[in-house]
């Protein structure tokens, strides 16, 4: 069992919450016969009932009133266009699911000796994992590292790009920062005795087989030494982590014993197949009529390649480069507050080398032609894999994915990845219900690949690199090229990009396997940021996706209906959900416009998603929870639609929010705590002057509403979380922060010397006269850097001159 420790930080478990941590399987099942029968009965039955209620309740209205008043036909309009967005929501998710059945019904896994023959030798294919991290905790960035340094990948390199500032003034965020930077040069120490061992172990092996076609067994006797050496390491680390959480937990068992599993059970094979050359030995006579000698020469039915395969699996599972990059060091890198920039900052520098050139604005990078004068060295790489700093990988995760990349019918896929799952063990009611939803898109991803429609999905995307080349955006900003690849016009910046790949003819798949994991919000005030952040963008990349259809087609491109159908739901379905659900709510539409045919239209896709949760470990009873679920976080869907309105009108870029990732709670704001509640009231209200009207559909539906809305309230923000929540909004005027204050009056300077600058007007900031440095560089006193902070920039970047030479080492 993992090691628990006393004094580390544990989140609370709910009642309710969730007890199994064993995740679902690698392997989707396989469904029968029956389930995809049923599938397709579901996607006729939502079709056909709804033009039934089209046909017999609206048009029908119609022929036997007519239009009798405005306000009736303004209300039959409405509502026939609000019940079918919602249907058409549904049927997409039917659609998209049923692709995902009919994939897992065909894939078959490739075998591990293919994998490894594939990659053997000849084969050069660096892969460079990007980890963005921005004050993330040092044991969650750890946790990501350790699962992608234990890749079984024959050329990886591993870079934690570090987003925070680089010279904090405060201690605590100071000694944070110094955590994080160290963690990638401490897993480097621990895998350097593990990759020393097996790469001296490979040559030998190697030089053996150049000998001899099949091996030894004293070759295989070596070889179960390494598999038991590397067994005991893993598991003697494992028993070393500390077990703070169901992630722990899952990094615990699945990566680290996982793995230790998979090399042990290959060191058994390994031992069967030397007990079986040396009983056929024995019963095998010689040419003189003796039986073979006992000995380590003995033959076995292993090739001396295969012998090699293995070994070189134990040298790229231990073998990672790991080092660590800061673009806010750099004055010639965008330091946009953004996870796309910091990214695109790093993949503008592969394949080069720099030198450092300090100015008075900050050390520069220089390309330099010879890398033998560089201070800095990117090695180039075929292949990129961003993943977010609390994600988690399975061990062969780069391994299939960029064999499935290699094959010539996937020439043209520009991005692969396993939609991720949630890590099961949840300690919260809302962090279980939320995973939930995670793994019912992870189904409906994988079924959008059956249908070209796949969205790149950044949590852990593998990337050809060629392609990004293909969609590079190149502008000047203040003399110094900025480049990007990844868009960050919007906040779900990985659904632009997906479009953008589409216009230069790539494709996107999503492999059919469950080999990621990624952390879900724990709590109320975090799950807002992110939702909110999701809900905000897909309007604005609506017409890009539009203009790319039309390049498609210009280009003889095939655009069927269900992709478009598929790709235009994903981008504006929580605008039309959220709006129409409250138009559903709020007005009391005529109850001649209710029918049994709307229920039965949406009653296939509430019965096929509590089939799926039950499929994926969950409770069927949770698809009211869901329901409840999405209620409460209706506003929070609102100001993610309002704020990509705002953008479109404003043309101002919406900050990127992070979503907190914090063993505490995170406060909600006020307004997205009231809202629920009011949303109950209102309900309660409507219920009661319905029910008094005798308008018996919407007095049941709004009771239906406050009934789980009121549940979702209690089990997912928690009534004394609510009133402490609205206290801090209500009473935050009452406190006074000196910093903050002055924080806020250095920005309004700021701008206001950037605005006057571009009229032409002297600055606010007083120059610094006597910085001769300053004056030579920016030929304007007024944007002088102060002395003492050149020489802390210029101080700090040399500091850190070792681990960058690191880089120019390795390459």
């Amino acid at each position: 069992m993992p090691e628990q420790h006393d004094d580390a930080p544990v989140r609370r478990r709910q009642w309710g919450s969730e007890r199994r941590t064993r995740p679902l399987d690698t392997l989707h099942e396989r469904p029968s016969d029956r389930k995809l029968v049923s599938g397709r009965i579901a996607i006729i039955l939502t079709i056909a009932f709804w033009i039934a209620y089209v046909v017999y309740t609206v048009i029908r209205q119609f022929l036997d009133y007519g239009t009798e008043s405005f306000r009736f036909t303004t209300e039959a309009l409405s509502y026939l266009v609000v019940v079918t967005f919602l249907t058409f929501s549904a049927l997409m998710h039917l659609i998209a699911r049923q692709g995902a059945m009919e994939r897992f019904a065909t894939h078959v896994r490739v075998p591990r000796a293919e994998l490894d023959r594939h990659f053997g030798t000849g084969h050069e294919s660096p892969l460079t994992v990007l980890v963005p991290s921005y004050a993330e905790e040092p044991d969650v960035v750890a946790t990501t590292l350790w699962s992608a340094a234990l890749q079984e990948y024959p050329s990886l390199r591993i870079v934690l790009l570090v987003d925070d500032a680089p010279f904090p003034t405060d201690p605590e965020t100071r000694a944070k920062l110094e955590r994080t930077r160290a963690v990638a040069t401490t897993i480097q120490t621990q895998l350097a005795p593990a990759s020393e061992r097996f790469q001296e172990a490979l040559l030998s092996a190697e030089v053996e087989a150049s000998h001899t076609p099949f091996a030894t067994v004293d070759s295989l006797r070596t070889l179960v030494e390494h598999h038991r050496w590397a067994d005991a390491w893993l598991r003697r680390h494992a028993r070393e982590h500390d077990v703070v959480d169901h992630v722990d937990h899952f990094f615990h068992d699945q990566v680290l014993v996982g793995l230790a599993d998979e090399f042990r059970l290959t060191s058994e094979a390994l031992e069967a197949a030397i007990v079986d050359a040396l009983d056929t030995a024995a019963s095998t006579p010689s040419v003189e009529g003796r039986t073979t000698p006992l000995d380590g020469s003995t033959l076995t039915e292993i090739t001396s390649a295969r012998v090699v395969e293995l070994q070189r699996r134990l040298a790229w599972t231990f073998t990672a480069e790991l080092t660590t990059f800061e673009r806010k060091r750099y004055a010639n890198l965008s330091d946009e507050a953004n996870k796309a920039m910091n990214l695109n900052a790093y993949i503008g520098l592969l394949g080069g080398a720099y030198a450092f050139d300090e100015t008075a604005s900050g050390t520069i990078l220089r390309t330099v032609a010879d890398p033998a004068d560089a201070d800095l060295v990117v090695p180039a790489s075929d292949y990129v894999l961003t993943l977010d700093a609390d994600s988690v990988l399975l061990r062969d995760y780069c391994l299939r994915l960029v064999y499935f990349l290699e094959q010539p019918e996937n020439a043209s896929v520009a991005v692969t990845q396993t939609p991720y799952s949630s890590f099961r063990g949840a300690a919260t009611r809302i962090e279980r219900l939320a995973g939930a939803t995670t793994d019912i898109q992870h189904i409906l991803h994988q079924g959008m690949s059956r249908h070209n429609a796949t969205f790149w999905v950044g949590a852990n995307a593998v990337i050809r690199t060629r392609a990004l080349r293909d969609i590079e955006e190149v502008e000047t900003v203040g003399g110094f090229e900025v480049k990007r690849y990844v868009q960050d016009r919007t906040v779900i910046e990985d659904t632009e990009s997906s479009v953008d790949l589409g216009m230069h003819g790539w494709t996107l798949v999503n492999y059919p396997e469950r080999l990621s994991y990624s952390a879900t919000p724990p709590d109320f005030g975090s799950l807002i940021v992110q939702r909110r952040r999701w809900a905000n963008g897909g309007l604005l990349i609506l017409p890009k996706y539009l203009r790319q259809v039309r390049e498609r087609r210009q280009r003889g491109e095939r655009v069927g209906i269900v992709e478009m159908s598929l790709r235009v739901n994903y981008m504006a379905s929580i605008a039309w959900a959220s709006f129409g659900l409250i138009f559903l709510l709020a007005y009391p539409y005529d109850s001649r416009l209710l029918s049994p045919m709307v229920l039965l239209a949406a009653l296939p896709y509430f019965w096929l998603l509590s089939s799926d949760l039950k499929y994926c470990g969950y409770k069927r009873t949770d698809v009211f929870r869901i329901y409840g679920f999405n209620l409460i976080l209706m506003p929070v869907n609102v100001a993610g639609v309002l704020k990509s309105i705002q953008q479109a009108l404003t043309a101002k870029k919406i900050p990127f929010a992070r979503t907190p990732k914090v063993r505490d709670r995170t406060a909600s704001p006020a307004l997205y705590v009231l809202a629920p509640y009011a949303m109950v009231v209102f309900s309660v209200f409507t219920f009661v002057r319905d029910f008094h009207a005798e308008n018996w559909g919407n007095a049941v539906f709004a009771a239906f509403n406050a009934l789980l809305a009121m549940y979702a309230i209690v089990a997912y923000i928690g009534i004394w979380n609510s009133v402490v929540d609205v206290w801090i909004w209500a009473t935050a005027w009452m406190y006074y922060d000196p910093s903050a204050r002055a924080a806020r009056r250095a920005r309004r300077l700021a701008v206001r010397a950037t605005a006057r600058a571009a009229r032409g007007g002297a600055p606010d900031l007083q120059p610094v006269a006597e910085d001769w440095r300053a004056v030579l560089y920016f030929g304007d006193r007024g944007k002088s850097m102060p002395r003492h902070h050149h020489a802390d920039v210029v101080g700090a970047v040399r500091a850190t001159t070792g681990s960058t030479t690191n880089e120019k080492t390795a390459a």
